[in-house]
């Protein structure tokens, strides 16, 4: 077991935008977009699209990727993962992508899967970034985490963390929706039930904190635009008609 494998969620009922990996960006199917950039990153196996939808199994398969068929009954993307990665063979290591993140950058898939690699006591990474100067630290939608000196997660929250009680500045860190597992360790993972934590928050990375896994936490300068909504995609694609400066984040 030493194959590490990028594995991609994707499924076609999304509540807000039904349909969304098929979405038309600069031309492509938004999943393609991130199959592609996950393909250039470095350590990396295979990368193979997650589904529960012949539709999106069939426009993956058009342009070239491998893909896995999943239950309709996922309840999330890492339980769509984790059901993946229990049929592969030889897998040691499972980088989460998620399937809307069309400007996922390379170079941090890497970082992650090397991060598992160079330390095998580790079982769990993620990414994080710093806030930009135009970005509020208190909306509820961008995640935000605290580090120890070691770069492990101290707590993840839709709250600013900390409370800045006296100081008017504070470097926040926003959590990036990227995860990277051990094989065994995801699958012990989606057995475990939702905590309190969890729960509160919805977070589900907090399920883990809250068994006391040390979450390992891979700092960028790069934050990549999730697509939620129909407006999501609009925002992306005025990106991805700039390929200069994809080019630029992909090295």
């Amino acid at each position: 077991m030493s194959k590490t494998v990028v594995l991609i969620p994707a499924r076609y009922a999304s509540t807000r935008f039904p349909g969304k990996p098929l979405h038309l960006l600069a031309g492509k199917p938004l999943v393609q977009h991130v199959w592609e950039r996950a393909c250039q990153a470095k350590g990396i196996d295979s990368v193979v699209i997650a589904t529960d939808d012949m539709r999106i199994a069939e426009a993956a398969f058009a342009f070239g990727a491998e893909v896995a068929l999943s239950s309709p009954d996922c309840v999330s993307g890492t339980d769509r993962c984790a059901e993946v990665a229990a049929r592969l063979k030889k897998v040691a290591r499972i980088i989460n992508v998620q399937g809307d993140e069309p400007m996922v950058e390379p170079a941090l898939i890497s970082k992650l899967a090397r991060a598992l690699k160079k330390d095998s006591s580790l079982e769990m990474v993620t990414a994080a970034t710093p806030f930009g100067e135009d970005e509020d630290p208190a909306n509820p939608n961008a995640v935000k985490v605290v580090l120890n000196k070691n770069s492990d997660a101290l707590y993840f929250s839709r709250s600013p963390i900390p409370f800045l009680r006296d100081s008017p500045r504070f470097p926040f860190l926003r959590h990036l929706g990227i995860y990277g597992y051990t094989s065994g360790f995801l699958q012990r993972f989606v057995k475990w039930p939702t905590g309190s934590l969890e729960a509160a928050e919805s977070l589900e990375q907090l399920r883990a904190l809250e068994r006391g896994t040390l979450i390992r936490v891979v700092l960028t300068t790069h934050a990549s635009i999730g697509v939620d909504t129909p407006a999501d995609a609009l925002a992306a694609e005025a990106l991805l008609s700039k390929p200069s400066r994809l080019q630029n984040q992909a090295r």
